[in-house]
């Protein structure tokens, strides 16, 4: 459980730690194939500690995003060379003994945003879970109790030279057709809030902050893709790009729905990871490999009754336009049917916007071959809740289940 002596983040400018890519970023530990105990870096709170356990979302609010994500490593491997495809076996993922709690987070619209931003006008909220073991709990979303499937959100590899000026002209020209745009459309490099955990050269260390790539987006070499299966048991292939490999690992979460549905959509903890690597001497070629390929866990927790909820390429929660084939929409929709039937139980939208990220709930694209309706699922578990949720002849019983953490000005 959460105690006074454990709610405070631990502090994160530490050695060891990055928040950009860069190719020049030196390797901060080095290890061989098949070693596994050099290989245990200690993983702190993306945000780095600037999010703490408490009942107000000021700290959502007024979050540094040039500050995220935090990163461990880089971390070298004996004999990975350019073309070569690292293999990196997750052998565990706990949260910190003497930090049992993690949050998930609404973030504001001018302020990170989120998928149903501009929709709902994003205001900061957050819940906050406690830990018990493999059980997640919150006094902010009462009503529901689950187990939570521990990964890394952010693995990668280091890029090339060629690769990260590849990223920041493609991520500048998106930029550039709506540069006011908000939520922002990419996020170009950045001088302020980088750090590199190490000792370097000023002149080197000004390249890095200035060039180094953000940490926000997935990219070719794997990076913050959000996969919730790459729990311990998870075998991933990565492309090399550079000698050594130069691997980091972050934004660790305890439990993660298979959408990121806010901005912070999942339960983000700060733990450790311990893992494995070997390599392949050409895998780049012999596995067509031009982004990560990976072998999920086998471990999951056993939800086998699944309330399904629908959408498709209509915004019928909005101005009910038609859309070709767009999944995006499909997607909006399903979550919306989910959060509107949530609400009929006793959410109200922000609890039930932060459940759905946090909580095992499976999404999967049903068709998108037929005009011009994409089809995408949501299937919320049914044994995560205390409660009978289930369509009844005499309607669904309705709880008080209160509201998540919000300002302090009382703005929603």
């Amino acid at each position: 459980m959460a105690t006074q002596a454990n709610s405070v983040p631990h502090p994160s400018l530490v050695e060891g730690l990055h928040n950009r890519w860069h190719p020049d970023i030196p390797a901060y530990a080095t290890v061989k194939p098949g070693q596994a105990s050099s290989s245990r870096p200690r993983i702190f709170y993306w945000t780095g500690a600037q999010i703490g356990n408490n009942d107000c979302s000021d700290d959502i609010r007024n979050i540094d995003l040039t500050k995220i994500h935090n990163l461990s490593g880089p971390i070298a491997i004996e004999g990975a060379e350019p073309g070569d495809c690292l293999v990196v076996d997750i052998l565990d993922v706990t949260p910190f003994e003497k930090m049992p709690w993690g949050y998930t987070g609404i973030f504001e619209l001018e302020n990170g945003g989120g998928l149903f931003a501009k929709e709902f006008n994003s205001k900061a909220a957050k819940a906050i879970w406690d830990f018990k073991g493999i059980y997640a709990t919150s006094r902010h979303i009462p009503g529901v109790r689950f187990a939570g499937v521990s990964h890394p959100g952010l693995i990668g590899t280091a890029p090339s030279a060629e690769l990260l000026a590849t990223w920041n002209e493609r991520e500048r020209g998106l930029i550039a057709q709506d540069p006011h745009a908000i939520p922002a459309l990419a996020f170009a490099p950045e001088f302020k809030g980088a750090y590199i955990g190490q000792d370097l050269d000023p002149e080197l260390l000004e390249k890095i902050k200035t060039e180094g790539a953000r940490t926000i987006p997935g990219r070719e070499h794997g990076g913050n893709c959000d996969i919730k299966n790459l729990s311990r048991g998870s075998r991933c292939y990565f492309p090399v790009f550079i000698p050594g490999a130069n691997l980091s690992v972050g934004d660790l979460h305890f439990s993660q729905g298979d959408v990121s549905i806010s901005f912070c959509g999942a339960i983000e903890m700060a733990g450790v990871i311990t893992f494995s690597t070997s390599i392949i001497k050409g895998g780049v070629e012999k596995f067509a490999l031009k982004q990560p390929i990976f072998l999920p866990s086998p471990v999951d927790p056993m939800y086998s009754a699944k309330l399904i909820f629908e959408g498709i390429s209509v915004d019928y929660h909005g101005d009910g336009k038609q859309y070709n084939m767009d999944a995006t929409v499909a997607y909006k929709q399903a979550a919306l049917n989910a959060i509107a039937y949530l609400m009929k139980i006793g959410y109200i939208y922000f609890p039930a916007d932060l459940l759905l990220s946090a909580a095992p709930v499976e999404s999967h694209v049903g068709a998108i071959v037929d005009s011009p309706n994409a089809c995408v699922t949501l299937a919320l578990p049914l044994g995560i809740f205390e409660h009978n949720i289930l369509p009844k002849e005499e309607g669904l019983e309705k709880f008080d289940f209160g509201q998540c953490a919000i300002r302090s000005d009382g703005v929603i």
